[in-house]
């Protein structure tokens, strides 16, 4: 798979309250924002809101699915920063953009740079993300 800067990918996302408290609980995530409707009514999102683990799972998710289509990829690093809540029940854009295109001969691959972010369904980024990856044709 040739990578070039400014490469965009993205995919939209609908989540649904019994996915979003399943997914907190899985992975021992046991605030009860995102499984009790009446508890999380009375916080100031007003209803329940998606785990950071499950949102930024589906984010890092979409690069491994992205370049594993014709490529091999290794995640390196990730970063990612809540800038607002995503409700149980929204749905949502995860979006990345290539920034830059490193070759490194030592891993035999290209390092990719990426700015990603999940956008609610009001077009506002609720959460933003930088990512460092390894694509190459084996692991």
């Amino acid at each position: 798979m040739e990578v070039r800067p400014h490469d965009r990918f993205s995919k939209s996302y609908q989540l649904n309250p019994e996915l979003v408290a399943q997914q907190a609980l899985v992975v021992g995530d046991t605030n009860p924002v995102h499984h009790d409707v009446e508890f999380a009514k009375n916080t100031r999102f007003n209803r329940p809101i998606a785990s950071g683990t499950h949102t930024t799972a589906l984010l890092l998710a979409l690069t491994a699915s992205h370049f594993s289509q014709d490529s091999a990829m290794l995640g390196l690093d990730y970063w990612v920063g809540f800038k607002r809540p995503i409700y149980a029940d929204e749905k949502i854009d995860l979006q990345w953009l290539v920034i830059r295109v490193t070759p490194n001969a030592k891993l035999g691959g290209d390092i990719v740079e990426l700015r990603g972010r999940i956008l609610g369904e009001d077009g506002k980024t609720s959460l933003g993300a930088k990512g460092r990856l390894l694509v190459t044709n084996t692991l």
